[in-house]
């Protein structure tokens, strides 16, 4: 999602790694991969201005602590290109925060505006909103006031049936009236939410934003939300600004992300405009809406993931105390195919797996370039789905007789060869969660993986088999604990004493 703004942080951590201090040169240096970085993902340019000199100065002026203290009390080593990694993260944070996820809703009927150019994914967002509002216990009503676009009301409707909600139309009435009798029609179907789908243009010219005014002049929205397509980059920033200045708006919802978007747009919206980032859209379905925070976001940009997004989307497709039982019961070598074909279908229902898999710490390093290539996990799935009952409780059925093989490869359209794959990447998945299950620890914050052990550990233990973990989640912590500092220096005062005796020795013979 985010690799273009990405590259240039990493490798601007990667051009200060080994180095003593933060000077002038070195941050310079460090800045002009940024700086490219930036530019590339098609931030504003005054922005990308702003954000170095800031960086910059809060990186010449900050003396350099080799030695810190966590809550616990425990000593933690860090190196000069961390402070200039957490400088960035407090910038990036400020860039786009505060944080203003609020809708406002007047009483009894609260209403809520979607404006935005064509094409930007609009009417898809406002049925993403109503499913939200449905989970505050609202009830919402869909109005299709674009009157324009061919099927944009058919669409709308599709929605409002597979939601259940009610969906207002009337072809009979120009835009600025549909809306204002649907507040009537909302008091008559007991809605306490009116949600306005508006119409859009390719660019922005007068008569949609009179339409847009006259709407807003007879409905008084208690909220404008315009909704950005992230893809478009600096073009969106200055159709945000324009429909800024006409309508007032109170907040962006942020559109396609889930895509190659260069991220642009996520960096520059509220700096220009000075209003929040309200909502993301992460993916096509109507559950793939995440309220924006800008913590999570720079999080994620700098590489370092966003567990707390991540722990909310397991939160909310799977309950924790069957999660539980699953990790525990797998975390014995009790884990099947069917298991893992439910994992699947786990990640399939939580949204696209590339957003899933930048969300978890370190993996947006390890990820193969172009992205995670999802119709993969559809070979995975359709040749699992192709064994039996027995075959995927005891794979090595499958692995004995060369029949079950040929059988299942047919079956699923696939190579024998593709299934032996399969069943080898499942050995070392099963041998993978027995070795954590005997190590208490590091994924406690997830739902169902508190018995996991830590990840440094298993990148020691599966170094070869994991492939390069270099910068990853997976590689032993930067920080240094006091304990391991004095347990490494207890091991060289050893070697000393050794070597000293040995010398001694040979001087006597």
């Amino acid at each position: 999602m985010f690799e273009t703004l990405s590259k240039g942080f990493r490798t601007a951590r990667q051009t200060l790694s080994g180095q003593a201090e933060l000077n002038e040169h070195n941050i310079d240096n460090a800045l002009r991969e940024v700086r490219v970085s930036l530019l590339e993902a098609d931030v504003e340019y005054n922005v990308v201005t702003r954000f170095l000199d800031r960086v910059k100065t809060k990186a010449l002026g900050k003396q350099v602590a080799t030695m810190l203290k966590d809550k616990t009390g425990q000593r933690l080593y860090v190196k000069p290109a961390e402070h200039f990694v957490g400088i960035c993260y407090e910038e990036l944070e400020a860039l786009m925060g505060p944080v203003d996820t609020s809708i406002k809703l007047s009483k009894p009927i609260g209403t809520i505006m979607m404006v935005g150019l064509q094409g930007t994914g609009k009417t898809t967002t406002a049925g993403k909103l109503a499913q939200y509002l449905l989970k505050k216990q609202l009830k919402p009503m869909l109005v299709a006031a674009d009157i324009y676009r061919p099927a944009a009301v058919l669409q709308l409707k599709v929605l409002g049936d597979s939601l259940q909600i009610p969906v207002f139309a009337d072809p009979s009435l120009l835009p600025p009236q549909l809306c204002a009798q649907a507040l009537i029609k909302a008091k008559e179907w007991q809605c306490n939410v009116v949600i306005f789908d508006t119409a859009g243009r390719l660019a922005i010219d007068d008569e949609l934003m009179h339409e847009l005014e006259e709407i807003k002049r007879l409905t008084k929205p208690d909220n404008v939300f315009l909704v950005v397509d992230a893809m478009v980059g600096q073009d969106a920033v200055r159709a945000a600004a324009e429909f800024n200045k006409r309508l007032d708006v109170d907040g962006f919802i942020l559109t396609k992300l889930d895509g190659d978007a260069r991220g642009g747009a996520a960096l520059s919206i509220k700096e220009i405009t000075n209003k929040p980032i309200k909502f993301l859209g992460m993916g096509e379905k109507l559950a793939n809406l995440e309220e924006f925070r800008p913590q999570g976001l720079a999080s994620r940009i700098l590489g370092m993931g966003d567990i707390v997004s991540l722990v909310q989307d397991f939160e909310e497709h799977v309950s924790e105390e069957k999660a539980e039982q699953d990790a525990k019961r797998m975390l014995k070598g009790q884990f099947t195919l069917q298991d893992f074909l439910d994992q699947l279908s786990l990640l399939k229902k939580m949204g696209p797996l590339q957003s899933i898999m930048e969300k978890m710490p370190g993996m947006s390093e390890m990820l193969p370039q172009g992205g995670v290539n999802e119709r993969e996990f559809v070979k995975l799935e359709s040749i699992v789905q192709s064994m039996t009952a027995e075959e995927r409780v005891r794979p090595e059925l499958i692995e004995r007789q060369k029949k079950r093989r040929k059988r299942i490869a047919q079956g699923s359209g696939r190579k024998e060869a593709e299934v032996d794959a399969l069943l080898n990447k499942f050995s070392m998945m099963r041998t993978l969660l027995q070795t954590l299950g005997k190590r208490p620890g590091l994924l406690g914050q997830l739902p169902g993986f508190k018995q996991l052990g830590q990840m440094a550990n298993m990148a020691k233990d599966f170094g070869g088999l994991l492939g390069n973990t270099q910068g990853s989640f997976l590689s032993a912590p930067r920080a240094v604990t006091s304990a391991n500092f004095k347990s490494s220096k207890d091991k060289k005062d050893k070697r000393k004493r050794e070597k000293t005796a040995r010398k001694k020795n040979k001087k006597r013979k």
